[in-house]
């Protein structure tokens, strides 16, 4: 196996994981994170809708790590996942809507965006 596959397996397997470790609990917290950070959720469709949405692309991430070269049309996909949230994160901390730890959560979806970048561009060249 090439490096560039070896690396991509290891970053969507990492990512997929850490996503699946992150997001599962957000469906037992709905209330706390009312009480932590108010208003309470109002409209908790779009809580679980955005839940549901960013677990499958967990799976997705896994998928990817699977067979890296074989999913590679789906790696721009996966980047666009996490650069579309660091984006709307900064906005909305620059317009004092969203508080530091959630930004610091951002800072995490940016290094995956880079690294996903870098799989695409290794695996693209055929390294």
């Amino acid at each position: 196996m090439q490096s560039a596959e070896k690396f991509a397996k290891r970053v969507f397997q990492i990512a997929g994981w850490y996503g699946i470790v992150v997001i599962v609990p957000q469906y037992f917290l709905e209330a706390r994170i009312g009480l932590d950070t108010p208003p309470p959720i109002s409209h908790p469709e779009y809580f679980y809708g955005f839940t549901g949405v960013t677990l499958a692309f967990q799976f997705a991430f896994l998928l990817i790590a699977s067979n890296p070269v074989q999913y590679l049309k789906l790696i721009p996909v996966a980047m666009f996942e996490k650069i579309s949230f660091v984006v709307a994160a900064i906005a909305l901390y620059s317009f004092g809507r969203l508080q530091g730890p959630i930004l610091g959560g951002a800072f995490i979806d940016a290094i995956l965006f880079v690294v996903f970048t870098i799989s695409y561009r290794r695996l693209s060249r055929g390294e």
